[in-house]
């Protein structure tokens, strides 16, 4: 880590993180596999849940925002998602990771965090 800066500040605070959550879920609802997690929601509930994102991942990376969403677990309790659902997740995270040109250090550490959620969403 640069001595002194969060993730958060090196991958280009608030605005940057907005930027890789808008690119990702797009990616997301658009695929044929994951699409169906969105395929009943309202505009304005994929709206809300966007937001939690942002302020989840901020938060997470050490920013200065303050998640107030439920845990992943509650969050992603009963909706089937599976470990084919889980790489098809990755495959459009490393795409929008290199879409942004997200530095192998912080992607390192984006890549760890996500892995440390997986045990919360995807169900056995």
């Amino acid at each position: 880590m640069v001595e002194g800066k969060t993730l958060y500040a090196r991958l280009g605070g608030y605005d940057s993180i907005a930027a890789v959550a808008d690119d990702l879920l797009l990616r997301l609802r658009g695929d044929a596999q994951l699409g169906r997690f969105w395929a009943n929601r309202g505009e304005d509930g994929i709206r809300r849940e966007k937001q939690l994102l942002i302020d989840y991942l901020c938060a997470n990376a050490g920013g200065p925002l303050y998640y107030t969403g439920r845990d992943m677990a509650l969050s992603h309790k009963g909706m089937g998602i599976s470990e084919s659902d889980w790489q098809a997740f990755l495959r459009h995270l490393n795409a929008t990771l290199n879409h942004f040109a997200v530095p192998s250090q912080e992607r390192g550490e984006v890549l760890a965090f996500v892995d440390s959620t997986k045990a919360d969403i995807v169900e056995k």
